[in-house]
């Protein structure tokens, strides 16, 4: 039997009401998006090398990790300093003019240990003085080079506290060779170097590539406003080692 004429008019109606409900529906959504606006952009990986794989330290690198357990800050009452471990018996290489007046100091160890040490004895002319701590074996001792092997253009590292800033590294070359100065009371000839010297790295050691002590570092030429300026000066350890052996002796 053929549908009453107002049964089609009504399903048809229903149709329309369904599409334009569903395009009402998209249309919000779109509008929706944006007015929130476009999505960012995922964040650029910015391209990275691979991690390197691990390895022993090699170059300066292994140079400075190897002499740092040797240097220590030196303190005084009124003033500060570096020094080095140069045997196992508990004696550090400093300058005269760092400990002078003072007869007990305190020397910071590389892992930040304190320990109470004596002025075992100086020589002001040379500007040089040896410490004694009473527990030797907290103490790692450096190697000592020879300086008379020293060449300009040798590259060395300086180690020690400059400005209060322990474990302190500066790199450069050896500029010059028996350069005479002033320490202590009189002129001596020094190694000149490069590398960055500044107030408080004085008794720290100087160091070839090997990581072996050829100078104690002890001076700086100075700008006017007494920053470093390239010109460091340090005693040979070849004429420092037998005054520490001396001092050590008496």
């Amino acid at each position: 039997m053929p549908q009453p004429r107002g049964g089609r008019i009504l399903a048809a109606a229903a149709l329309v009401a369904a599409l334009t409900g569903a395009a009402a529906g998209t249309a919000g959504a779109v509008g929706a998006r944006l007015l929130e606006g476009p999505e960012p952009a995922p964040a650029a990986a910015l391209p990275r090398v691979a991690p390197a794989p691990s390895a022993s330290l090699t170059g300066l690198s292994a140079t400075a990790a190897r002499v740092l357990p040797s240097v220590v800050s030196v303190e005084t009452r009124s003033a500060g300093g570096s020094g080095f471990v140069v045997d196992g018996s508990g004696h550090i290489l400093t300058n005269a003019h760092v400990v002078s007046g003072s007869s007990t100091v305190t020397v910071v160890l590389h892992d930040g240990s304190r320990l109470n040490a004596r002025v075992a004895g100086a020589d002001d002319d040379e500007d040089l003085a040896v410490l004694e701590v009473d527990h030797p074996g907290e103490l790692t001792p450096a190697t000592l080079g020879r300086s008379a092997e020293l060449s300009v253009g040798d590259q060395v590292l300086a180690i020690g506290s400059p400005l209060g800033l322990s474990g302190t590294v500066t790199s450069g070359i050896v500029s010059a060779l028996d350069r005479e100065v002033r320490l202590g009371g009189s002129r001596r000839t020094a190694v000149q170097t490069d590398a960055s010297i500044n107030p408080g790295n004085s008794g720290g050691p100087l160091v070839n590539a090997r990581g072996e002590v050829v100078g104690v570092n002890t001076a700086i030429a100075a700008s006017r406003g007494g920053g470093n300026i390239g010109i460091g000066f340090a005693i040979p350890i070849d004429r420092a080692a037998p005054i520490a052996e001396r001092i050590i002796r008496n």
